[in-house]
């Protein structure tokens, strides 16, 4: 069931599943030119191990309001925050995919006292730069940049379905037609996609920024064939790197592309999981 926070900006859209009762509560956050449904999956075998699982829309998506002032990753934190503190039920464990990975790792430098431990999946957290050389070398980074440039620059809904089947390579997974046909009607909403093209726009430089402040356990899943990155595996690496010592640790999903959670949930929900039991469970 929908439930709404509203703030002095705009509502903010999220639904919980799982007991309401002491558990720990996971906090999802998908990226952008999506919505909390591609949490489907994995808020359920989450939820299944005893946690309480929020997922929410971000700003400018799904059942989110638009007409923010801006679309940054540091908003996107603070919005993370609010529905901490408004489910009354901090501290929690934040999972952020793409952009809103970035958004996670503000969100844990700037209120550790609310934040157990954070999830990056496939994260967009570092100054992004093009490689050039795998421009030429690499077709699958080539296209992938090809098309996240377009959809961001045009605001074409067309050209962003290519790019999410382009950042689903091999098998799709359950339920993929039916979810991208649920987000060409969501998008083609007034302004969805100029809030698609502000947050594409918005360099991740306000998360590198807060790296080196984070202070719980990070994870960090990256998909083997991420078409936005011409290493996937380097990027992950570099993130790692980044948080004080011994903070972070890097999984990879063989054959994933840039949404692991949604191609394999079982592989994302066990690393998550295993990383929760190890020391990071709230």
């Amino acid at each position: 069931m929908t439930e709404f926070l509203r703030t002095d900006d705009g509502q903010l859209a999220y639904e919980v599943t799982g007991q309401a009762g002491p558990g720990p509560l996971v906090v999802l956050a998908h990226g952008m030119g999506d919505n909390r449904a591609a949490y489907r999956e994995l808020a359920g075998r989450l939820a299944a191990q005893g946690y309480r699982v929020a997922a929410m829309d971000q700003r400018g998506h799904g059942e989110s309001s638009t007409g923010w002032p801006s679309y940054t990753r540091t908003d996107a934190a603070a919005d993370l925050l609010a529905l901490v503190r408004h489910l009354d039920h901090g501290p929690a464990i934040l999972v952020g995919h793409s952009f809103a990975g970035g958004a996670a790792t503000i969100a844990a430098a700037e209120a550790p006292e609310l934040v157990t431990a954070v999830v990056e999946i496939a994260p967009f957290t570092r100054a992004q730069k093009v490689a050039p050389g795998a421009l030429f070398t690499n077709a699958r980074y080539r296209k992938g940049m090809l098309l996240l440039t377009g959809a961001g620059v045009f605001r074409g809904v067309g050209l962003w379905k290519r790019y999410l089947d382009h950042a689903h390579p091999g098998v799709k997974p359950a339920g993929f037609t039916e979810h991208l046909a649920a987000l060409d009607t969501d998008l083609r909403r007034p302004d969805r996609m100029a809030v698609l093209s502000r947050m594409a726009m918005s360099a991740p430089t306000d998360a590198g920024a807060r790296l080196g402040d984070v202070t719980c356990p990070v994870l960090v899943i990256e998909g083997t064939l991420d078409p936005d990155w011409a290493d996937p595996r380097a990027e992950g690496e570099a993130i790692v790197a980044a948080l004080p010592a011994g903070l972070g640790r890097l999984e990879l999903v063989e054959g994933a592309g840039h949404y692991p959670h949604s191609q394999f949930p079982d592989q994302v929900a066990a690393l998550i999981l295993d990383f929760l039991t190890a020391g990071a469970r709230a």
